[in-house]
């Protein structure tokens, strides 16, 4: 019973800590009021040189436009149906989407960058339209995109 027991508090001590290393992190980017098809959206993470590290989201379920997000398309060594980000619907013109997703700390101030990718059919691809760095400073500061991305923000 005792060795039992202290080998059930060896694996809780050693399974809590890791659940503490991930941040939340609230994504809050807006479109701008442009007309026309709902907005394919990649937001991913990149390492200091700008090489795809994560995928956080993509808005936009029809993989074969996947390809018109350029930036991270190109970074993206996964199979498209196994993006390492939750996805889901595409943004439509001057909407929001808002989601929660989890960061490890160790990313955070380590020289790792948000980046944002669109693109509408019969429209522009705006790779790397939005690049913020994951930084306790930059948190809560909204930024402006270059397309269709009105701006973005992110809380931890």
């Amino acid at each position: 019973m005792k060795k039992s027991a202290i080998a059930l508090g060896l694996v809780a001590g050693l399974a809590f800590p890791a659940l503490a290393e991930a941040k939340t992190v609230m994504l809050n980017t807006t479109l701008a009021d442009y007309g026309g098809n709902g907005a394919y959206l990649a937001i991913y993470l990149t390492d200091a040189q700008g090489k795809v590290h994560s995928t956080l989201h993509v808005a936009g379920r029809k993989t074969k436009y996947h390809k018109h997000l350029r930036e991270w398309a190109r970074g993206n060594t996964a199979d498209a149906r196994t993006i390492d980000g939750i996805t889901g619907a595409s943004v439509g013109s001057g909407q929001s989407l808002k989601v929660s997703v989890a960061v490890a700390d160790a990313l955070i101030d380590a020289g790792y960058q948000i980046r944002i990718d669109s693109a509408v059919e019969n429209g522009r691809d705006n790779p790397a339209e939005v690049i913020v760095p994951l930084t306790a400073a930059a948190a809560g500061k909204p930024t402006a995109g270059k397309g269709y991305v009105k701006s973005f923000r992110f809380d931890m």
